[in-house]
């Protein structure tokens, strides 16, 4: 029990950045798969510096759900149906479906604006400009791919819209809705001032790529969001470092969703960091003990020691609950045999205001 001038004092000592506490709601468990509606800011597998807050990990830890197949991937900032295969054989047979295009998917989001009311079609080409911080743009170049639009509501500012992808290209909902000139609400990729007075509308950008990325990682600096684009001080430091040497460090595989992000830093062996540490076991060992600081206070927190932490002398900004959700979700997943969908997320209703 607390008494007067009683201290009390909570370390909180972190290695991943934050994610929404948002529980993972399981939609369907039979013997062949597990149907889940998946939280925003969560990745879907361990990539770049999630591990923990994973949803594969998260399903094995809190529900004993272990050796899932993944059939499709969410961007981390997309919420909605995801769907694992609980054996080989059925992850291989729902394979089988995707590849022969007989797989539907629904998303719906809030965008910018009003969008038209009729149906708009979108087949503009999406090319990858950077897997490490997951951007991608039209461009002629691009791969094909074609996305359905219609729009449900319009509160007077925003509209909320209905998706069809035809195709899987990476981010193609989102990159396709900036082309329209109707970016998702808070889209923190597309919905940047980085992309000039336009947001990118018609496939304006007056920038280079190279220009265009260090203009979003800046504005991200500036706001102290870098853990929103899934990237840290450290991957920017490794990737100039690469460049340096004449090295890439960026995963080539085509996206098997259309809102997969594969943001990159995806190690090729899972416990890549686990072997970062020992090397440097000795050497953390010489360092100060962490200072942890408070963002609001700017005060500085008690010393904690951990010979084994890389992150030690790291701060990092708490993010809002408003900075961890994208108005962007997947509906409904429906295949030759099978159709499951989530509720329409809060934001979607037609009396919403933000």
């Amino acid at each position: 029990v607390l008494q007067n001038n009683d201290f009390l004092r909570n370390t909180v000592h972190r290695h991943e950045p934050p994610v929404t506490a948002q529980p993972i709601q399981i939609l369907v468990e039979d013997d062949e798969v597990v149907v889940v509606d998946k939280p925003s800011s969560l990745p879907v597998h361990p990539c770049g510096r999630f591990r923990h807050n994973t949803v594969i990990f998260i399903l094995g830890k809190e529900h004993d759900l272990k050796e899932l197949h993944t059939i499709h991937r969410l961007d981390r900032m997309t919420s909605g149906v995801l769907m694992f295969a609980k054996t080989a054989e059925v992850s291989k047979r729902i394979d089988e479906q995707v590849r022969e295009r007989q797989l539907e998917k629904e998303y719906v989001c809030r965008v910018v604006g009003e969008f038209p009311e009729h149906e708009v079609v979108c087949e503009e080409p999406i090319l990858v400009v950077s897997y490490k911080v997951g951007v991608c743009r039209v461009d002629p170049k691009g791969k094909s791919c074609k996305t359905i639009f219609q729009r449900l509501s319009y509160n007077g500012n925003t509209s909320v819209v209905k998706c069809l992808p035809r195709t899987g290209r990476t981010h193609q909902i989102r990159v396709h809705l900036q082309y329209l000139g109707h970016p998702i609400v808070n889209d923190p990729i597309y919905n940047m001032e980085a992309w000039g007075p336009a947001r990118g509308k018609g496939g304006k950008i007056d920038k280079t790529d190279e220009e265009l990325l260090k203009a979003l990682v800046e504005e991200h600096r500036s706001k102290q969001s870098l853990d929103i684009l899934g990237i840290s001080e450290e991957d920017l430091n490794s990737s100039a470092e690469n460049r340096d040497r004449g090295n890439s460090s960026d995963c080539t595989k085509d996206a098997k969703d259309p809102e997969r992000n594969d943001v990159a830093a995806c190690p090729p062996n899972s416990d890549s960091n686990l072997e970062t540490l020992e090397k440097n076991k000795e050497k953390n060992k010489e360092l100060s003990s962490c200072e942890n600081q408070d963002s609001q206070m700017g005060e500085k927190g008690s010393e904690e020691k951990d010979p084994l932490c890389v992150e030690c002398k790291m701060t990092r900004r708490d993010p809002s609950p408003k900075e961890l959700v994208m108005f962007l979700h997947a509906l409904r997943y429906k295949g030759a045999e099978f159709e499951y969908c989530s509720k329409m997320p809060e934001w979607a209703m037609d009396d919403w205001e933000e």
